[in-house]
């Protein structure tokens, strides 16, 4: 699967559009595939750990159901749709769907979102606060948006947030193949012309709020930030109910000098690897041995988890720690590229491996997240 962005290379995209303005993409893959079918996608939203929602009108209002979804038959053949997310931690195949778009580190992603509609079928107007890559595949959609501005939002249901009525800066229809690039704040919305769905690559950060009580939490569990502010060298004070300039700035400083780059790249790293969603793991843990792997990997390569969370920071990387699932992990120094390896491919090989096999850190290591089900054998025909 190969993407092009109307000719534009990633640079000048991200250059002219990321985050900047919406982008008709037409022809962005060429004869795309529906990663799954229809019938596969309500098997999924089945199962009590997937997380899909239905959207509809029902005499004019808006209605929002979650799943697990068992029966479709009454919603008619109008006027509905069907949401899975996190389609990256379930289905293989949309793994290729997110390599097309690397250029953009994987610590921003959010999910691959799918979406299957009968005629008449979407979410109503709305603004997101990411960026999204809205590939429609099989059927066709007609997307209106709007420019960015103080649109007003309102409850339609109280799981569905809508904009008012916007002007439309785009009104288009998309064909399998197509995309639209949406940053945040644009207001938006798609209405199914015919049964089609679209697979939605999201991008996110979290907000400054869900960051700092997730720092306070980590410092909690980790006896962190117990220190004080000194000062010896105080002045008299003739106001005791008064918080100087000079005391601000001792108390600013202080919450400056807990967040050194250490400790926010472990806390961040721990932070970003987490999964919003389940991940396809085994309920038991398998029983591979170190030498089983090295004797498997020369037929069957290793393939990571769909969903699973990898990832290192340039400030320590030379230090050889990595973040995987929240969790820190640490090798003995010379394992750079190991990491590099283990957190860039989505599929390690045997050339891949062949420097670490008699290195029993490593093997113990991979053996270990292996039997967790982080990365699995995937049989070559």
């Amino acid at each position: 699967m190969q993407l092009d962005i109307n000719g534009l290379t990633p640079e000048q995209f991200l250059n002219e559009y990321w985050q900047k303005k919406p982008l008709v993409i037409r022809q962005g893959f060429k004869q795309f595939q529906d990663l799954l079918s229809p019938d596969e996608m309500a098997g999924l939203a089945c199962e009590e750990m997937v997380e899909s929602r239905r959207v509809y009108q029902k005499n004019g209002e808006w209605q929002a159901e979650f799943g697990p979804f068992d029966s479709y038959e009454h919603l008619g053949e109008q006027d509905w749709t069907l949401i899975v997310q996190a389609l990256n931690n379930w289905v293989p195949e949309a793994e290729e769907l997110l390599k097309c778009f690397d250029f953009i580190p994987r610590w921003r992603l959010d999910d691959v979102m799918v979406s299957y509609a009968v005629p008449g079928g979407g979410v109503g107007p709305h603004i997101d606060l990411y960026d999204v890559f809205i590939c429609q595949g099989s059927g066709r959609r007609r997307w209106r948006v709007g420019d960015k501005g103080p649109h007003k939002e309102f409850a339609a249901h109280p799981a569905l947030l809508h904009t008012e009525a916007f002007e439309p800066i785009i009104d288009v229809e998309l064909l399998p193949g197509d995309i639209l690039y949406l940053p945040p704040g644009f207001p938006h919305d798609g209405v199914t012309l015919e049964p089609s769905m679209s697979f939605s690559v999201g991008y996110r950060t979290a907000s400054t709020k869900d960051m700092v009580s997730a720092l306070a939490d980590h410092l909690i569990d980790k006896d962190l930030g117990a220190s004080q502010i000194n000062d010896p060298d105080r002045p008299l004070s003739h106001n005791p109910g008064l918080v100087s300039e000079q005391d601000l700035a001792r108390l600013k400083q202080q919450l400056i000098d807990t967040l050194d780059d250490n400790l926010v790249s472990e806390f961040s790293g721990r932070y970003l690897t987490q999964s919003k969603c389940e991940l396809d793991l085994p309920e038991v843990a398998l029983d591979f041995q170190a030498e089983d792997i090295a004797d498997i990997i020369s037929e069957q390569p290793l393939v990571r988890l769909g969903g699973l969370r990898c990832l290192y920071f340039a400030n320590s990387l030379d230090s050889c720690v990595m973040y995987i699932n929240g969790e820190q992990a640490k090798f003995s120094q010379g394992k750079t590229t190991l990491i590099q390896a283990l957190c860039d491919q989505q599929t390690l090989s045997q050339a891949d491996l062949a420097d670490w096999f008699n290195d029993q850190e490593v093997m113990d290591t991979i053996t270990e997240w292996v039997n967790a089900g982080y990365w699995y054998f995937e049989e070559v025909e």
